[in-house]
């Protein structure tokens, strides 16, 4: 008689394409780093994006533990969710306030930011007339030229403000050029910053996103907005100061042995200029491995830990797997065995530059079908 064995005798690690680690204790160190830079200045966390990738909740969770109090998304939809877990935090949203969406706001306690006219209208509106007394920040424009109340809006709306209960409780602008230490943009839009904070006053005022915090005093104002930092990319030009977050482990589906001049992958843009040996593993871009890392002849891609070492990728990076490298390992590697592609040296910027991209691509592209682990400790 045949006997089938349950499933659960199978890992998850195991049913997953690849393991990717968030290591929540180098996150909150990371926070805590940062905080100890902006001082007196307070430290809240940007955690849009599904927290750049590495879970909204057990991010959130774990900045609430070290003492976070106030917190930045990008959507309604990310607000509730994180309002679910952080009852008396202070959220705000950072695309505004679209039309219609006052309820939503009301129901999570979120706090737009508003940066422009129309919207300011509605959302006064919406107050007015549900008689309620919501929280909302002010968005101004110092040279990004993306979002935001010019500065001459913002100097018109000022004194007009001062006359009501108008429940702002924030006031922000968002560098163009932070992590350029010496771009001219940065001392001008400071400058421009530190006249309409003078506008608003007693209002917290908030410039500095992860590298303005570099930038030191003059750009931290009253509270910094860490994003990208707290999960271990680099907010220098110079030695990352934060600790690795990520580690992404992907498993080997087959070795083989190719000739000399046979091609691996897709379009066949990479030759084999010596017998070699091929790790295939079970990962590609549509699990936010970048394709843009792939390798061609005369062109260096992504590279992974495998068995200590570093091994080039071969080949184009399809949508399931990646070709590796391994001939300098020799036998040293076999089906099943755990490659790490982030981690062991390779960091999120690594990975960007290998890929031609930035470290919040890398960040934001992990993959949901990776078995999730969250390291405390």
């Amino acid at each position: 008689m045949n006997r089938v064995l349950s499933a659960e005798t199978v890992s998850p690690e195991l049913e997953a394409g690849g393991i990717l680690t968030v290591d929540l204790a180098a996150l909150t160190a990371n926070w805590q780093l940062l905080g100890r830079r902006s001082l007196p200045a307070e430290v809240a966390a940007v955690v849009k994006a599904d927290a750049y990738g590495c879970g909204l909740e057990p991010v959130a969770s774990a900045l609430l533990r070290a003492g976070c109090k106030t917190f930045f998304v990008a959507s309604i939809g990310e607000g509730r969710r994180l309002r679910s877990i952080a009852p008396e935090a202070a959220i705000y949203v950072l695309n505004g306030f679209p039309p219609g969406t006052g309820p939503a706001f009301a129901e999570c306690r979120l706090q737009p930011v508003i940066g422009n006219m129309a919207e300011m209208v509605e959302w006064d509106a919406f107050r007015t007339s549900a008689g309620w007394p919501g929280e909302w920040a002010v968005h101004v424009d110092t040279g990004m030229n993306r979002l935001g109340l010019s500065v001459a809006e913002a100097s018109a709306l000022a004194p007009r403000l001062e006359r009501q209960h108008h429940g702002i409780t924030l006031v922000m602008s968002h560098l163009v050029a932070a992590e350029i230490a010496d771009h001219p943009l940065n001392a001008q839009q400071i400058e421009a910053f530190r006249e309409i904070r003078r506008l608003f006053r007693g209002v917290t005022a908030s410039l500095a996103n992860s590298s303005g915090i570099f930038l030191g005093p003059a750009a931290q104002f009253d509270l910094v907005r860490p994003g990208v930092a707290l999960y271990g990319a680099n907010p220098t030009p110079g030695a990352n100061p934060m600790q690795p977050v990520v580690e992404l482990k992907a498993r080997v589906v087959q070795v083989r042995t190719i000739q000399r001049d046979q091609t691996v992958g897709y379009d066949a843009t990479w030759t084999a200029r010596r017998t070699s040996r091929i790790a295939v593993v079970g990962i590609g871009y549509a699990d936010g491995y970048l394709r843009a890392a792939s390798a061609a002849d005369g062109v260096a891609g992504g590279e992974a830990v495998v068995a200590g070492q570093r091994c080039p990728i071969a080949g184009r990076i399809s949508m399931d797997l990646l070709a590796l490298d391994v001939t300098e390992i020799g036998s040293g590697v076999r089906r099943g065995d755990l490659v790490t592609l982030l981690g062991d040296g390779i960091g999120v910027d690594d990975l960007a530059a290998f890929g031609s991209t930035i470290a919040y691509e890398v960040l934001t592209s992990l993959g949901r079908r990776y078995h999730r682990v969250y390291r405390t400790g």
